[in-house]
C-alpha cells in the first residue's frame, strides 16, 4: 500500500545535484533527470542509472534533455559528434529526421534512459526569441506536426517515452523564462492557429506526456499568472484538447515561476491540475517543498484528492509503457 507522502514524491523529477535524490528514491521519488555534469563515460553513465534504479522504490523515470544542438546532455561523451538541431535536422528533410531520432533513442536506450524531454513542438515565430530558435523545426506549425509525428512515434518505437514541449508554445516569446516570467499576449485564435495546434496533433496522436511552459498567456490568464500554475491554461489541455496523459512542468526553479514562492507555486499548479514537477536539484530546499506539500496535503482534501489523481496518472502511464515495478 502507497501512503499519502510516497505518492507526493512520485510526483516529482529530481536532479542529482544537492545529493539527497537516493532517500528521496527510497520515499518513492517519481524520476530522476540528468545534466551534461551528471555523464563522463557510457561505462560510468551506464552504471550511474543502475545504482540509480537499485535505490528506488517504484521504477523512476530516467529522464533527459536530448533534443539535439543546443539542448544536447551527452556532449562529453560523443567524442565531438553533436546532433543537428530540430530546425536544422528538418531542413534535411523527414527521413533525416527519423534517423537521427532512431541514432538518439538507441543511445538513450543503451544507457538506461527510458524517458526524453523532447521534441519541442514550439512554432518559432518571433526571430528574436532567446530561448526557442533552431530548436523549433519550423516557424509554421504544420511542419511542426509533421515533424513531431515522426520523431514521437520513432522514440515510441525504440522504448523511449516521448514528452512533447512547451505548452501552450514558447515560441513567439521574446524574454527567457529561466530568467524571467515572458509575457505572450496573443488572442486565444492566434494561439490556436499557431502555437497550440501542433500540441492539438501531437494529442490526438495518443502523446502520453505534456511539459507545461512558464509563459504568461494573456489568453488565458489577464492576471501575471504563468501557464504551469494556471487553472484555465490546465482545463484548456484537459477539456478543449482532450488531453488524458501527464501534465509536467517545465523546471520550477526558473525564475519565470520561482517568484511565486517555493512551496505556492506547486501547490498552485497541482490545484491547477499539473501532475509531476521538475527540479534539476535533489537540495534541502527541494526535499523540503516535498515535505511541505505532505504536511498540508494531510489537512486539505481537495488537495488530497489532486495528488490521488495524478498519482494514478502516473502509475497509469508506467505501467503502459514497460516502466512500472515495485520493489
Amino acid at each position: 500500500m502507497t501512503d499519502l507522502k510516497e505518492k507526493i514524491y512520485q510526483m516529482f523529477i529530481l536532479g542529482l545535484e544537492g545529493g539527497n535524490y537516493k532517500t528521496a528514491l527510497q520515499n518513492n521519488l517519481g524520476g530522476i533527470i540528468f545534466f551534461t555534469k551528471d555523464i563522463q563515460s557510457p561505462e560510468q553513465f551506464k552504471q550511474l542509472i543502475k545504482d540509480v534504479k537499485s535505490q528506488a522504490k517504484t521504477a523512476p523515470f530516467l529522464s533527459i534533455d536530448q533534443e539535439g544542438g543546443r539542448v544536447e546532455r551527452t556532449e562529453n561523451i560523443h567524442g565531438g559528434k553533436k546532433y543537428l538541431s530540430a530546425k536544422f535536422a528538418y531542413e534535411k528533410g523527414l527521413n533525416f529526421v527519423k534517423q537521427q531520432t532512431e541514432e538518439i533513442a538507441k543511445e538513450l536506450k543503451s544507457y538506461g534512459i527510458n524517458l526524453n524531454f523532447a521534441p519541442c513542438i514550439d512554432t518559432n515565430t518571433n526571430p528574436d526569441n532567446p530561448i526557442i530558435g533552431e530548436r523549433a523545426f519550423s516557424s509554421n506549425p504544420d511542419e511542426v506536426i509533421k515533424a513531431e509525428k515522426v520523431v514521437s512515434s520513432t522514440y515510441l518505437k525504440n522504448g523511449i517515452l516521448p514528452c512533447v514541449k512547451h505548452f501552450p508554445g514558447h515560441g513567439d516569446a521574446n524574454s527567457d523564462s529561466h530568467l524571467t516570467l515572458p509575457e505572450i499576449n496573443l488572442t486565444l485564435d492566434v494561439m490556436e492557429n499557431y502555437h497550440i495546434k501542433p500540441f492539438k496533433s501531437a494529442i490526438e496522436n495518443g502523446i502520453d506526456m505534456v511539459m507545461i511552459a512558464h509563459l504568461h498567456c494573456t489568453c488565458f490568464e489577464k492576471e501575471k499568472i504563468p501557464t504551469s500554475l494556471s487553472k484555465n491554461a490546465v482545463n484548456y489541455l484537459r477539456e478543449k484538447l482532450n488531453f488524458n496523459g501527464v501534465i509536467i512542468s517545465d523546471d520550477m526553479i526558473m525564475k519565470g515561476v520561482s517568484e511565486f514562492g517555493e512551496v505556492e507555486a506547486c501547490l498552485m499548479a497541482i490545484n491547477a491540475g499539473v501532475n509531476m514537477f521538475i527540479y534539476r536539484n535533489s537540495d534541502d530546499t527541494t526535499i523540503n517543498i516535498i515535505e511541505k506539500i505532505y504536511q498540508e496535503a494531510i489537512i486539505n482534501k481537495e488537495l488530497k484528492n489532486k495528488i490521488e489523481s495524478s498519482y494514478k496518472k502516473i502509475i497509469e502511464l508506467k505501467k503502459a509503457r514497460g516502466i512500472y515495478e515495485i520493489r
